[in-house]
């Protein structure tokens, strides 16, 4: 059993797959099928995984609704032994996702806390992008209407960022797109949809030729975007709000 020379458990940050179910660590399947417990943002998503390579554990529902409600439990149930694991819906777990909280909690606590790594379409479509740059900006999902306008055009005015990346919604992708185009000019993106998964696709090109192409869009989408220097931009005078 992991961590049974300890006398408290152990929490394991666990990276999923981010579509395709092979892309599973061999390390990410042992500490699942050795857990007493995992805490998963969606247990119906974690389950069929699980199932796919016959893992059959307890399963408990840990997501932005119920985690800080459920907190105290868990840490009650790691001083008592229990090793548990911590899953996203897809990817590595608190990168966007909740369960910071716990992991807070459990350095104060004096709890182990240990990161099992995984895939992570953040840094998937940045290496797919192909843009050139040693660092760049992440937002996480991009907010809603004038605080999306507001966080861009901070943006624009940071030298300091060249690309950034963000996750979209479907529904708001071209909207998002609009006001990259109005707010930073016609920059370079790369739009990575439906990542490892059947209907994966890979698009880059100018806002402009993004917002011709993806029209109608389906699936998740991560996007990166390469800021224009020196860009003169007519729109941006105009109101946007």
């Amino acid at each position: 059993m992991l961590g049974s020379d300890s006398i408290a458990g152990i929490l394991y940050i666990v990276g999923t797959p981010i579509g395709n179910l092979k892309d599973i660590t061999l390390r990410a399947l042992e500490v699942l099928k050795d857990a007493d417990l995992i805490l998963s943002e969606d247990t119906r998503r974690t389950h069929n995984l699980l199932t796919h390579y016959g893992i059959s554990k307890p399963l408990e529902s840990f997501n932005e609704h119920n985690s800080h409600k459920k907190v105290d439990k868990v840490i009650e149930l790691l001083k008592q032994g229990k090793n548990i694991a911590q899953v996203s819906d897809a990817g590595m777990p608190v990168v966007s996702d909740p369960g910071a909280i716990l992991i807070k909690k459990c350095h104060e606590e004096g709890i182990t806390v240990q990161v099992i790594p995984g895939p992570s379409a953040l840094t998937s479509a940045v290496a797919l992008s192909g843009f050139m740059g040693t660092h760049f900006y992440f937002i996480g999902f991009m907010p809603k209407d004038k605080n999306r306008r507001r966080l861009l055009r901070k943006i624009k005015d940071n030298e300091l960022i060249e690309r950034f990346v963000f996750f979209e919604s479907p529904e708001r992708l071209r909207k998002t797109l609009d006001d990259i185009l109005k707010i930073l000019g016609d920059c370079e993106v790369f739009i990575a949809r439906e990542l490892t998964k059947l209907h994966e696709e890979s698009f880059r090109g100018t806002v402009t030729s993004a917002l011709e192409h993806f029209k109608d869009v389906k699936g998740e989408l991560t996007v990166v975007v390469q800021k224009v220097e020196g860009q003169e931009n007519p729109e941006e005078s105009k109101a946007i709000e």
